[in-house]
């Protein structure tokens, strides 16, 4: 069974690189990246083993709910694609990029610790290893956005850890207490003894400890305070692992994974969700398009966006859930592709302020056209990705009879265009700003961001056929509900 091979081998690769890095810095890298594109390759794999159902491997040969299952479904499959896309190219762009920094070998090893971490996060089968997971991802992602060791990076860092402490503790309070009622850390087995009954109380006291916990790793309003700092402090590749993979994994997938698939959603915490979501996206746009420092500007965009996902599967009608998710996918693709371009940009011009910068067009024309395709994505311009996703979303919202949420998607989007050609206008576009010494990013850098300028642009073309092959099988997941638990555990 391949399942676990999904955390072996970043596992493998951290310890490796220490090794090899003593002896060459290309070692390191070309470890990382293999390791990185082998895991790329197993997760298109999936696509195709979990048409026949959902596989399952029992660690050690104990089957549930006594041993540790290890699960693969539609919705594992969706989250291991965004996890190694985003992944694989943050790794060939670090190879030229993190030329800038020293210690190589300490950063390559906390990558692959920070993969091993998300997928882990994304195949675990039992609360505990969930929470285990959670934590190597976090601890991981503190180091990295500490890893310049400046003023700025050290301050991110410690606030993150902070709050991300805080949600680990509410977090782990929830697990404690609805494993003192079920006797049982299986989440298959934890959903069919809540179908049981439980006392009244229990499951939404839980269900409020999950939300805030998981809404801060998510970085939701009101748990988003962290993520504006910690984003822009990070290196480029790094923020785009955070904003484009983390928030969501460790976030939202886990929250909805047991929300869904453990408690069973209902009526209030759907509404719940819907509400967080409205808010993280109205107040996330608003937020950022005051903001002239690219990477910061970025990051409230990825709360506004997280809100997209949140307020989608929050309506908990299949057609929003095949939206959120959807558009899950959609910004893990274009807004790492935003981060990289900030730090493309960075790198070359020395600034990040957009009021500096201007006619990077002409001088970085990769960085440039890329950079547009991502911003149209992103404020859901046709034929993008982007576009279809809000839309799916905006019809189901219709649908469902939730105007107020509708009128709030389409609102937010007008906002997210007029911040993106503000963008556009001020880096790019304009002409005045002397930018003839800055050249275009080495030869890595432009592969991956062309790369993920491809999939916006394939996703938004193709958008039927990957709906169908991808988002399909993890909507019905989520559909399914508690349902699942009769395909885990055979009864």
């Amino acid at each position: 069974m391949m399942i676990p091979v999904f955390v072996v081998i970043p596992l493998a690769c951290a310890f490796l690189i220490p090794l090899a890095a003593r002896k060459t810095e290309v070692a390191a890298q070309v470890i990382a990246c293999a390791g990185s594109l082998a895991l790329l390759v197993l997760s298109v794999m999936s696509v195709f083993w979990v048409r026949q159902g959902i596989l399952i491997y029992e660690v050690g040969g104990w089957p549930a709910p006594f041993g540790i299952l290890m699960t693969l479904d539609g919705l594992s499959v969706l989250m291991l694609i965004v996890v190694n896309v985003v992944g694989f190219l943050s790794l060939i762009y670090s190879v030229d990029y993190m030329k800038r920094y020293t210690s190589p070998g300490y950063y390559y090893t906390l990558f692959c610790l920070l993969l091993a971490g998300l997928n882990g996060v994304v195949i675990s089968g039992d609360l505990f290893n969930l929470f285990v997971f959670v934590e190597i991802t976090a601890v991981a992602s503190y180091a990295l956005v500490a890893f310049g060791t400046e003023r700025e990076e050290l301050e991110a860092a410690f606030r993150y850890a902070v709050l991300g402490t805080v949600a680990s503790a509410a977090i782990l309070l929830g697990i404690g207490v609805i494993y003192s009622y079920t006797s049982t850390l299986n989440m298959a087995d934890m959903a069919l003894t809540l179908g049981g009954g439980m006392p009244d109380k229990v499951v939404p006291f839980v269900a409020v400890l999950f939300i805030a916990g998981f809404g801060l790793k998510a970085a939701l309003v009101p748990f988003h305070s962290w993520l504006p700092d910690a984003h822009p402090a990070a290196p480029a590749p790094i923020s785009a692992m955070l904003s484009g993979v983390v928030i969501k994994t460790i976030g939202v997938y886990a929250m909805l994974r047991i929300l869904f698939n453990v408690f069973g959603i209902t009526p209030e915490i759907s509404a719940v969700l819907v509400w967080l979501g409205i808010a993280s996206m109205v107040f996330g746009v608003l937020l950022a398009i005051g903001q002239w420092d690219f990477k910061r500007l970025l990051a409230y965009h990825s709360i506004s966006q997280i809100g997209y996902v949140v307020f989608g599967v929050g309506l908990g009608t299949p057609l929003g859930i095949i939206g959120g998710l959807f558009h899950l996918f959609n910004h893990s693709i274009f807004k790492s592709l935003l981060f990289l371009n900030s730090g493309s940009v960075e790198q070359a011009a020395g600034t990040r302020k957009l009021d500096e910068l201007g006619g990077l067009s002409d001088s970085m024309p990769v960085t440039g056209w890329t950079s547009l395709i991502a911003s149209l994505s992103i404020s859901g311009i046709p034929p993008l990705c982007g576009f279809w996703s809000k839309l799916i979303i905006i019809v189901a919202a219709f649908q469902a009879g939730h105007t107020a949420g509708a009128v709030a998607c389409i609102f937010t989007g007008i906002i997210t265009l007029a911040s993106f050609l503000k963008v556009q206008q001020y880096a790019f576009l304009r002409k005045g700003k002397s930018m003839e010494k800055v050249k275009e990013s080495p030869f890595l850098m432009r592969f991956a961001m062309v790369a993920l300028a491809v999939v916006c642009i394939a996703a938004g073309l193709a958008f039927m056929p990957f709906v169908r092959a991808v988002i399909d099988p993890a909507a019905n997941i989520l559909i399914e509900g508690t349902g699942i638990v009769f395909k885990i555990l055979g009864v």
